[in-house]
């Protein structure tokens, strides 16, 4: 986008932020409040307080490694380098600006602490820009901005079911007055018979749902990563748009999207097993299943129903399709582990299952891999190309699917991991999704 056709984009909040001259012009920004920082006059800045506030900031930036890789450990697979590089940039403005600061008047303590606070926000872009958690002002304030309809629970006495042999789209003609666009509702899922306590989950009814007769869609689950919440579905990848798009082009129909919490709190791991942490499968092959029997009109049958994630949501996905192949029969994993973890075999084993490390192998995707075979399981593998360590991970899973007798494939999408990669690849996988699921043909 050049900077005349962002300029006649008047509403600011829909100017994108990951690519364009936003993030370069803040790039540039904070390289030279960097430097400004850096530069002073005296022997006793160059001998003393630049080494100084390079120290502080070099011992910080591994405190800040050890803390939250070694202690804290949020991220199974730690940190990414270039976070870990960003984070040490602003922490070194901060020491620059700390050792300046004393021996400034007021207005030189405000240039060096709005210079710090420059490279603050430089580092915090260029840290989005790898994962493309908010492409847009729009997507930021998304919690804010957007609104949830009342979940539409009332039955209708004439549905449209696919019959043997043929897609449900094959069937279903569009009533006049179809809404132009899908539903999202916020609704609590209860952990009935696991006893998990989830966050809140979000549900998305394309407007053929609202229609009479109603078609008996099939259901999607989606599962976030971690850390993460529910409504990073609707927020961030915008997926609501991506079925409305889907549903324009097919009369209204797409699947039923149930976007539930498999985490609890938003750094929370739990590994999507029955475990000593949750009872997270438990949650997700009977809870969420019974729930929507019970309060949405559906399709039945492991052949309308379909799970995926992404990270470490792609990891659990994969998990039950092979724990739970009665309740699911395909499922997309985008950019997930080939095995859940706490951060070590041995840590995961003695957490979830309390050092059994037999247990643990008894629900482990990749043993199960090659000791079953899952002919009637579909399988979408995406990752990103530039995603090595997840990419490495995502091909040995596609080879086990394919031993397992998994109708599989793996597609490479441009760019590393996150939601660069969630976004689009959620959207890509539509149409195969509605393939798997009966709704086209």
């Amino acid at each position: 986008m050049t900077p005349v056709s962002l300029a006649v984009r008047w509403n600011p909040i829909d100017w994108p932020l990951t690519h364009g001259p936003i993030p370069y012009a803040v790039l540039a920004a904070g390289w030279g409040s960097l430097l400004l920082l850096g530069l002073a006059r005296g022997r006793a800045w160059w001998g003393r307080r630049l080494p100084a506030a390079l120290l502080a900031a070099a011992a910080l930036s591994v405190l800040v490694d050890v803390v939250v890789d070694g202690w804290w450990h949020p991220f199974p697979e730690g940190l990414p380098r270039y976070v870990r590089w960003w984070i040490a940039v602003a922490l070194l403005a901060g020491c620059l600006a700390g050792f300046r600061v004393p021996r400034l008047r007021l207005r030189g303590r405000l240039l060096a602490v709005g210079g710090a606070l420059l490279v603050l926000l430089m580092s915090s872009s260029q840290v989005n820009r790898g994962f493309d958690q908010y492409p847009s002002g729009r997507v930021m304030l998304a919690p804010w901005l957007n609104k949830t309809q009342e979940l539409t629970t009332s039955r209708r006495a004439e549905t449209v079911a696919a019959p043997p042999g043929k897609a449900l789209s094959e069937v279903w003609h569009a009533p006049p007055g179809l809404p132009a666009k899908g539903t999202v509702s916020k609704t609590p899922i209860p952990g009935a018979k696991s006893g998990f306590k989830a966050r809140d989950a979000y549900v998305y009814l394309p407007p053929a749902y609202h229609a009479t007769p109603r078609p008996l869609l099939p259901v999607v689950v989606l599962l976030g990563g971690q850390p993460g919440v529910p409504e990073d579905w609707v927020n961030t990848a915008q997926v609501n748009e991506a079925l409305d798009a889907f549903a324009a082009a097919h009369e209204g129909l797409a699947p039923i999207v149930v976007m539930p919490d498999q985490l609890g709190s938003t750094w929370a791991n739990t590994l999507c097993f029955d475990s000593k942490i949750a009872k997270v499968q438990t949650y997700l092959a009977v809870d969420v299943p019974e729930w929507v029997g019970e309060h949405l009109q559906a399709a039945k049958g492991r052949g309308s129903w379909s799970i995926g994630g992404a990270s470490m949501g792609g990891t659990c996905a994969l998990q039950l399709a092979v724990n739970a192949p009665e309740v699911y029969g395909s499922f997309l994993d985008m950019s997930g582990q080939d095995e859940p973890t706490l951060g070590t075999r041995t840590e995961t084993v003695n957490v979830a299952f309390g050092g059994d490390n037999a247990a643990f192998e008894a629900v482990n995707p990749m043993h199960l891999l090659t000791r079953k075979k899952f002919p009637d399981t579909a399988a979408a593998i995406v990752v990103g190309r530039t995603d090595d360590y997840f990419r490495r991970q995502q091909e040995k899973i596609y080879q086990a699917a394919l031993a397992a007798g998994m109708k599989a494939k793996f597609d490479l999408m441009p760019g590393g991991h996150g939601w660069v990669i969630f976004r689009p690849g959620i959207a890509d996988q539509l149409p195969w999704l509605a393939q798997q699921t009966g709704l086209t043909p």
